[in-house]
């Protein structure tokens, strides 16, 4: 019997990008490779890239450089590139970077298989298309059966019809699409059969899911989650990422009704001045921002509210940046996610007035402090409160285990008959800088 031939991967960005890497991991199982944590080791390796961030591609380059000395020395290692950064510059690498011999759209990935196939043979591979056929029936067909982990991403939509003026999704992910409710409800199934007790949906705007329902209609993402909440053995669902627009009032009375759909909700509202969100074609306002999230605590009052914010868009005044800190000390968020703004070719906002750089991170770095505060403060709070936590591996100390609370709080524990993929009623009896310390008070199997 022939040995393996093994596949490194390097994942950057989001979530999606992370459940994208297990899929090609798994097509690529069918293909005879296992997955090794060294590139030096690699029979293969694949950069499963994100475009979101500054100077995205040139990383990518960079990267690409460090396997030279590797490809050199080994003629045979293939070298790929999938993701937004190929959707977006395919034919540019191949261009600019001789050692790369596949480049793979997120669209295209389980076609993989058949590119490394053809790049064995001596052929460049290139696939950005937006294929026709379902990439998620071609993956369910040939995945495997391994154990999974107590936790796992499960995308049911894809792609993006907002035009946010700063994003590149749309271009790079292209169209919205939601995958058939039976598919989901299969591969959910499926995921808890291997060990998973929880499973967070994914998507660009996951709260804009249509997918055909078992009627023949299409089904909300409320509907989906009630769908899922009959799975046995799936203890807990979450959902990100999420668009103020589709925050419909099914899915906001979910949250006060399904026990199974945690108190933590990601939604981003990028900046909290009118004047700045109408530029970046978002299409909502501060007020009604402000309202939904009343809405969403009148509903589920212990919620923890998550965003995302740019600082520094084109022509952002200081009074546009003051109306933004107004908005998140209103809100009390319990994370956040902040950036300075950064052009993405192609996008409306690329061709504006920039803000200089040095405002930029002047910015950056008072929002963060105010996040901070806030976030510290939240944590602080759940000393002395009971919270369920799903155990996921062992800790640090020797018998300590770590998990996430129902609020996706880190949580340590030290008791040495917890075992991953349990859940607990534990008590915070500590807050760290970045997790919380607790006393186990009941355990489930």
């Amino acid at each position: 019997m022939s040995e393996a031939k093994k596949l490194y991967i390097k994942t950057y960005g989001c979530q999606m990008n992370v459940y994208d890497s297990e899929r090609m991991a798994e097509a690529m199982g069918g293909a005879g490779y296992v997955e090794t944590d060294s590139p030096e080791d690699a029979d293969m390796i694949l950069l499963n890239t994100c475009h979101i961030r500054e100077k995205a591609a040139e990383k990518v380059y960079s990267e690409l450089g460090r396997f030279k000395g590797l490809k050199e020395a080994r003629p045979d290692l293939k070298i790929g590139v999938a993701g937004c950064v190929a959707q977006a510059e395919g034919e540019e690498i191949m261009r600019r970077q001789p050692l790369v011999d596949l480049v793979v759209g997120p669209q295209s990935y389980h076609r993989l298989p058949e590119l490394e196939a053809k790049a064995r043979d001596g052929a460049k591979a290139l696939d950005t298309e937006f294929p026709l056929d379902d990439k998620f029936d071609t993956l369910r067909k040939r995945g495997g059966k391994a154990k999974r982990g107590p936790t796992a991403f499960l995308t049911v939509q894809e792609g993006c019809d907002k035009f946010c003026a700063f994003c590149v999704v749309p271009y790079t992910r292209g169209a919205e699409v939601s995958r058939p409710v039976a598919r989901v409800l299969e591969e959910a199934r499926d995921l808890v059969e291997r060990g998973v007790r929880e499973i967070t949906l994914l998507g660009q705007n996951v709260n804009a899911y249509h997918g055909q329902g078992p009627d023949g209609r299409d089904w909300s993402l409320a509907q989906l989650i009630w769908e899922l909440d009959k799975v046995d053995g799936l203890e807990r669902i979450r959902f990100t990422t999420s668009h103020p627009n589709d925050m419909d009032d099914d899915l906001i009375e979910a949250h006060g009704t399904c026990a199974k759909l945690m108190p933590y909700l990601h939604l981003p509202v990028q900046s909290g001045s009118d004047r700045i969100l109408k530029r970046m074609n978002r299409s909502h306002t501060a007020e009604s921002y402000l309202r939904l999230i009343e809405k969403i605590r009148a509903a589920r009052p212990d919620i923890l509210m998550s965003g995302d914010f740019i600082v520094g868009f084109p022509e952002e005044t200081e009074q546009d940046f003051q109306d933004t800190l107004d908005l998140i000390e209103a809100v009390n968020y319990g994370y956040a996610y902040s950036f300075k703004y950064s052009t993405r070719p192609g996008t409306p906002a690329a061709e504006r007035d920039q803000v200089d750089e040095a405002v930029k991170t002047d910015r950056l770095h008072r929002l963060q402090a105010l996040i901070t505060r806030q976030q510290r403060a939240v944590q602080d709070a759940m000393v002395g409160r009971e919270v369920g936590v799903l155990f996921e591996k062992p800790g640090r100390l020797p018998g300590q285990m770590v998990g996430k609370s129902d609020y996706l709080h880190a949580v340590h524990v030290s008791d040495s008959n917890l075992q991953p993929g349990q859940l607990a009623r534990v008590e915070i009896v500590e807050s760290g800088a970045n997790s919380l310390a607790g006393r186990l008070v009941t355990a489930t199997a």
